[in-house]
């Protein structure tokens, strides 16, 4: 008969172990069956807040003192889980206890390399620590710039590069870095500015992805090569997340887009949003809606870039990679739309004019798809992005604004990449006998998000459309009819008409026969062939046809009086206004026409 297991120690028990009333061998036991029990623990109870507080200063004294790697592990996995409540943090956040998490982390050296396999889990669940600790306490994050953490960091990644035991390490230094930009505007700056952040970070990207270069801005493709690992994956993501903090005020990517919100409410976002912090720390919700904040126009940052020629460079080497990230697919399909979903939110800090690079000349032996000589495999995988998070039908703020975003610059800046899109989304018209929002094609699909009651989706949908048409009304009524694009012409002050700002290319667009011969009976305003309905005023008198016109305009001043309704008008610049307002427009127009005449 086998003995019974021996009961899990009392948290009392635990913390008389760590207090020096037992051996190193008694700590490292209580503590592990500690950290066995509350490995899935997040939410403590209140009364027992001062033994986890002493409890972690106890732990805390005895990393400060040279014990053996085991117990050392066993006291930071503790650590790890007792720092996920907030309220014990405040003996935990001081210098000198960061400086000993620091120690263990390899952070505190310089020049010394990594030196045995046997550090590496120390090493791994200090980083782990750290990021708890930051995460959940402000005093960490003020000490952790007046401890120079960032710097450290940095010097820890560059000793990671090229070696395959140490994918942890990578992955937990890259996570820190990007909780440290995104907490600290101060460590952001820092990073851009002092430490190459962009450049140290863009490489471990590289690394994490084992690009290989052909050409200057060409990563070579291997279709036979396996999907990414789960620790390479996760090490990209990290670097991606850190890398778009980082970019962020770098280089005015969206010039029109006004920010109103400041990055304190995305820090209130994540804290609401994630719990497990040490198992789930990318906080993937929260990242959709911080990135989406931005794209809709509510993030705020001054932005301004010098356009130095090796700043350009160094954007069209991060393009380049972000390529190949694109083109290359994780352990999982949650994974791979994860880490695409990364690389196009840090596409969308990256200049317009570097995401030429997206679309390399392509050779006769690729069998990819192309358009006009030009290899469209990551543009098409855009769309196919794009689609897929149309078609989850939710959370399409934080999921699909960003994507569209990014495909409607490089369609307003690249040639090539609009026209392919345009021949994918808005082929020519043939059947034009169901309405344009009713069906499964993306441009039904797209056309549906125009009327969308969220309306950063509605705007980014219909501008999306509107540049395929290349800001021509005319074009964009044809494929959506004038209900579903009032609301984009009505901002724009296109409502009489005409097209946007944008310059393009004067080519054409060609009919087809089909829609050439239905073409006269399209109901303009819904978008779809409609049969010829009989006139009710046919049968009409005139005087039966001038009291129902009475009567129309009587019912029109009675709502109008009552304020129930506004007749509005349409000025000469294309814009609304108040009915009168209009008209007197019109006529000053016309009178001055006349005079200059």
């Amino acid at each position: 008969m086998e003995p019974a297991a021996e009961p899990a120690p009392e948290l009392g028990a635990v913390l008389e172990a760590v207090e020096g009333r037992g051996g190193a061998e008694a700590v490292e036991r209580v503590l592990a069956w500690y950290n066995e029990e509350n490995r899935a623990t997040f939410k403590f109870d209140p009364a027992d807040e001062d033994k986890r507080k002493k409890l972690c200063e106890g732990i805390l004294n005895i990393l400060e003192k040279d014990t053996k790697t085991s117990c050392q592990v066993a006291c930071l996995e503790a650590l790890r889980i007792l720092s996920r409540d907030k309220k014990v943090l405040v003996p935990v956040t001081t210098k000198r206890n960061m400086q000993i998490l620091m120690k263990l982390a390899k952070l505190d050296t310089v020049e010394d390399p990594l030196e045995s396999v046997s550090e590496f889990p120390v090493i791994v669940e200090a980083l782990k620590c750290l990021c708890n600790i930051i995460f959940n306490s402000s005093v960490a994050q003020k000490l952790s710039l007046e401890l120079n953490l960032a710097a450290m960091l940095c010097n820890l990644l560059q000793k990671c590069k090229d070696r395959q035991l140490v994918d942890d390490i990578k992955c937990f230094d890259l996570r820190l870095l990007f909780l440290l930009s995104l907490l600290h505007t101060d460590i952001r700056a820092q990073l851009r500015q002092e430490l190459q952040g962009v450049q140290v970070l863009t490489q471990a990207l590289e690394s994490s992805l084992s690009v290989r270069w052909t050409e200057e801005y060409k990563a070579a493709e291997d279709r036979d090569r396996p999907p990414l690992s789960l620790q390479e994956t996760d090490c990209a993501i990290e670097a991606l997340k850190a890398l778009f903090n980082v970019t962020l005020d770098s280089w005015n990517v969206h010039s029109k887009v006004k920010h109103s919100i400041t990055y304190d409410r995305c820090q209130e976002e994540l804290l609401k949003k994630s719990e497990d912090n040490d198992t789930q720390l990318n906080g993937y919700s929260y990242w959709c809606t911080f990135v989406c904040l931005l794209f809709c126009g509510k993030l705020e940052g001054g932005i301004a870039w010098r356009g130095e020629k090796n700043e350009s460079h160094q954007f069209r080497y991060m393009a380049a990679i972000l390529r190949h990230c694109l083109l290359t697919t994780g352990p999982t399909e949650e994974k791979t739309e994860e880490l695409h979903s990364n690389a196009i939110n840090l596409l969308s800090n990256v200049p317009v004019s570097c995401l030429d690079v997206l679309i390399n000349p392509s050779s006769q032996e690729e069998t990819d798809i192309k358009y006009n000589g030009m290899n469209m495999g990551a543009i098409q995988i855009l769309l196919d992005f794009m689609e897929k998070r149309i078609d989850k039908g939710s959370s399409y703020r934080e999921g699909l604004t960003p994507v569209l975003s990014l495909l409607t610059e490089c369609c307003r800046t690249h040639r090539n990449i609009r026209k392919f899109i345009k021949a994918q989304v808005l082929p020519p018209l043939r059947d034009v006998s169901n309405r344009p929002e009713v069906g499964t094609t993306v441009r039904n699909k797209l056309v549906r998000l125009m009327t969308h009651v969220d309306l950063g989706v509605k705007q980014i949908a219909a501008e999306f459309l509107f540049v395929l048409c290349k800001e021509r009304v005319d074009s964009l009524l044809k494929y959506t009819g004038y209900g579903n694009a009032a609301g984009l012409l009505a901002a724009r002050g296109l409502l009489a008409g005409g097209r946007g700002d944008h310059w393009y290319s004067d080519d054409e667009d060609t009919d087809t026969e089909e829609y050439k011969s239905a073409k006269p009976n399209i109901n303009l305003i819904t978008g779809h062939l409609e049969e010829p309905m009989p006139n009710p005023m046919d049968e009409m008198t005139e005087e039966q046809k001038e009291y129902e016109a009475m009567k129309l305009v009587n019912m029109f001043d009675k709502l109008s009086r009552d304020e129930l309704i506004k007749p509005m008008g349409v000025r000469p610049d294309g814009t609304m206004a108040p009915l009168e307002e209009a008209v007197s427009q019109y006529h000053t127009n016309k009178q001055e026409s006349s005079d200059s005449d």
